[in-house]
């Protein structure tokens, strides 16, 4: 078993402007990000507003001022609204899509380990994880996690980046506790087939 290396939080967040807005380098993100959750939190989790009128009525009010912002810079002899060409680069899609495959990739190798391979460690952790998700979905619905989510992203980071030496003491503690864990675990598994093997064989 190596040693726990500490590493930079900023580091293994990116080290860019979403390392910067998760750990309140830049204030300025994460308050805009903080506001702008929680207004939408409060719309349409407590006023009960709806997802598609919010949208639809927002492009209204952006389309209707673009057109008066642009007609009232023709006759005043004004400047356009500064709107930057838009358009997604093919360099950008590939980037995308190759993440997308990854992700994709991992999750035909995890069923494939499962149905094939017949791997009843990996049917075990799979089972209990989406057993969890479960659990978590029943006592909160899809907006509620996502705004659970934007809260936990802009404080865990900052309090491990705070208090990383502490927290990681107690880490290698509980990475020690589970190393055993799952060697106990293995080793049942392991047992099951074997087991399995010679009640077929007496058959």
């Amino acid at each position: 078993m190596g040693e726990f290396r500490p590493i930079s939080v900023h580091h293994a967040l990116g080290g860019g402007p979403v390392a910067d807005t998760l750990l309140w380098r830049k204030c300025y993100g994460g308050v805009m990000l903080l506001i702008g959750s929680t207004v939408m939190w409060v719309l349409f989790e407590r006023a009960g507003y709806n997802f598609l009128s919010f949208v639809a009525n927002s492009l209204l009010l952006l389309v209707v001022i673009l057109f008066f912002w642009v007609k009232s810079a023709s006759l005043l002899n004004r400047p356009l609204p500064p709107i930057p060409d838009l358009d997604i680069s093919e360099e950008s899609v590939l980037i995308a899509a190759d993440e997308i495959r990854v992700w994709v990739n991992r999750a035909l190798a995890t069923v494939h380990e499962i149905a094939v391979d017949g791997n009843l460690r990996t049917l075990v952790l799979v089972a209990f994880g989406l057993w969890m998700v479960s659990c978590i979905g029943s006592l909160f619905n899809f907006l509620t996690l996502v705004y659970i989510g934007v809260l936990l992203s802009l404080s865990v980071p900052l309090l491990y980046d705070t208090f990383q030496p502490q927290i990681d003491e107690k880490l290698i503690v509980v990475h020690k506790n589970m190393s055993v864990v799952l060697k106990i675990v293995d080793l049942i598994l392991q047992n099951i087939p074997m087991a399995q093997k010679k009640q077929k064989k007496t058959e």
